[in-house]
């Protein structure tokens, strides 16, 4: 009974809004006229004037030249990126860093320097005993190596959705390089 009662009381009230709305709502609202033809409504509300857009006299205006003049214009002709600069001063060899852990297991690297410069990243070891881990680590494997030999230092960035891999990448070659250091 009493849900009724209270149904009751918030449809009067939802009602009893709707009239005054419609009703005594319309008498204080402006009406817009936009035709010069004059109706009941429209004489006894007010009516609203549109407002003149007015443009600030510093404002440049922009003219079409005269006179045809042909302006030579110059294409940039393409170059080639700048090269990135080469971190040197390692010595030639094998260098193997220290395994780093990526959470579902280590990873270890192993970075081969020929003419002081950072020529291959091997994996000694990176975490293959499940297979979310090995299809993780496929993808992300040789972007990481790709990228270390491209920066020629452990400074790569992270793989989406291999961060653990990707910082354990990073130390274990940041390891590898620091041996690699003349």
């Amino acid at each position: 009974m009493k849900k009724y009662v209270v149904s009751s009381i918030v449809v009067i009230s939802f009602v009893a809004y709707s009239f005054y709305q419609r009703v005594l709502g319309m008498q204080s609202a402006p009406v817009i006229s936009t035709s010069n033809s004059t109706s009941k409504l429209s004489q006894n509300s007010p009516t609203i004037t549109p407002t003149p857009i007015i443009i600030p006299t510093n404002t440049p205006i922009v003219t079409e030249p005269t006179t045809t003049q042909k302006i030579p214009i110059s294409t940039p002709i393409p170059t080639a990126p700048p090269a990135p600069v080469v971190a040197s001063g390692y010595k030639d060899g094998t260098y193997t860093g220290d395994p780093a852990d990526a959470f579902y297991g280590n990873i270890q690297i192993q970075a081969t320097i020929s003419g002081g410069k950072l020529t291959n990243v091997t994996f000694l070891q990176y975490p293959n005993d499940r297979d979310r881990s090995i299809e993780i680590n496929q993808q992300a494997d040789p972007i990481l190596a790709q990228e270390a030999i491209q920066a020629q230092s452990a400074s790569v960035d992270i793989v989406s959705g291999a961060t653990d891999s990707s910082q354990a990448f990073v130390q274990s070659l940041q390891s590898a390089l620091s041996q690699a250091k003349s």
